[in-house]
């Protein structure tokens, strides 16, 4: 997303868009978005400033690190920033800040529910749709 310095208007300019992972260059195997990244930003100028209020939502499909099965989240977060500029400055390209704030974001242990049981550490059962009966499980309930 850029914004272009001489199309901000004294009163501000609201800016929405949608950027694509290969774009934000955001796509890896942990973070995978389902769709584009919605961009909502009101830009204001002051002499040499800039600042950047903006709203990022998209649709996240993780994987649970504890029963690995894959789950999606809505994900949406409020920002600001501010930018110093100078007269040779046309523009202001915000793709490196908005995937900075993405990656940030997502956490590090995704969890599918607050209360994921996980796998059997002996057969490898997923214990959220119920017990399993191998002889690990017996072992760790003693």
């Amino acid at each position: 997303m850029k914004i272009f310095l001489n199309q901000i208007s004294p009163e501000g300019v609201v800016v929405e868009e949608q950027a694509g992972a290969a774009e934000l260059d955001i796509s890896s195997d942990v973070l995978v978005l389902e769709g584009p990244v919605g961009i909502r930003a009101t830009v204001n100028r002051i002499t040499n400033a800039v600042t950047v209020d903006m709203e990022l939502y998209a649709k996240i499909r993780e994987v649970c690190s504890l029963c690995l099965e894959e789950f999606k989240v809505d994900f949406r977060k409020g920002i600001q920033f501010n930018y110093a500029v100078n007269a040779p400055d046309l523009s202001i390209d915000l793709n490196q800040d908005i995937r900075e704030e993405m990656i940030l974001d997502y956490p590090m242990k995704p969890l599918c529910r607050p209360d994921c049981k996980g796998l059997c550490p002996g057969c490898g059962k997923n214990l959220n749709e119920g017990g399993c009966s191998c002889a690990t499980a017996k072992k760790t309930t003693l």
